[in-house]
């Protein structure tokens, strides 16, 4: 009952909060909430002093998420531009400020991506993670900046805040986001962000690669092929551009 609580919160919860909703002691909720971020179920943000989910549920949530409506909608047009593209093609969810792989269609090519599943990633480093963060709030995006030491995952990761800022409006203006091996050596990716009906970004769909063939003038190509099929999946799931 507790997760159940936790999930329907966004993004966080308190445990005064958590007590009320569920008609139990504070001090209980603590204990219970304690053991849980112990366990890495829970994370506890030392600044807010409010919890959310954690790794440990993501991990364990991920088989119930394989059955989520966004995936399938989603499936299609990765497979599609699998077969546009020959490289393999992800869908990511945001999660707080990370994001995980959620599902892949994989390159036929004998040399290609495989990206782990239910892993937790950085919203500053690689395509998936900038494309989401780029469209986040302005007052989301700052917090973050504020709030995130920018670790090199890379020795070519963005750590600079003000670096990084001109890279989302970059971003912002083009509509993908492109990686040669910010997130891991070798590896490229092209990403554009997926939104749900209510405006707000849900992850982000990639193409991904060896560095050695994504950099050779297929950016803007593989670009405009995940940006129509970001497009798809939003219009899907409610999302209007204004204008549109």
């Amino acid at each position: 009952m507790i997760f159940a609580v936790a999930a329907a919160k966004e993004p966080d919860i308190g445990v005064s909060e958590l007590a009320r909703t569920l008609g139990l002691s504070k001090a209980v909720v603590h204990r219970v909430v304690r053991t849980l971020v112990a366990a890495d179920f829970f994370s506890f943000d030392e600044r807010t002093r409010r919890y959310r989910l954690g790794p440990g549920a993501v991990g364990v949530g991920l088989a119930a998420m394989a059955q989520m409506e966004v995936p399938r909608i989603a499936q299609p047009y990765l497979e599609n531009l699998v077969a546009r593209t020959k490289e393999t093609a992800t869908l990511s969810v945001r999660y707080g400020t990370q994001r995980m792989y959620l599902t892949q269609v994989l390159s036929p090519q004998e040399i290609h991506m495989s990206v782990q599943l239910g892993r937790l990633y950085p919203l500053h480093a690689g395509g998936s993670s900038k494309a989401i963060l780029a469209m986040m709030g302005p007052d989301e995006i700052s917090e973050y900046l504020d709030s995130q030491e920018l670790v090199a995952l890379t020795p070519i990761t963005i750590q600079d805040r003000d670096r990084l800022a001109e890279e989302l409006e970059l971003i912002r203006q083009r509509g993908y986001a492109l990686s040669l091996g910010e997130r891991q050596q070798g590896a490229a990716s092209v990403a554009a962000a997926v939104f749900q009906a209510n405006g707000r970004v849900y992850g982000s769909i990639s193409v991904c690669g060896p560095v050695s063939r994504l950099s050779a003038g297929k950016a803007e190509e593989y670009g405009r092929l995940v940006k129509e099929a970001a497009a798809e999946v939003s219009r899907q799931l409610g999302f209007r551009a204004v204008g549109s």
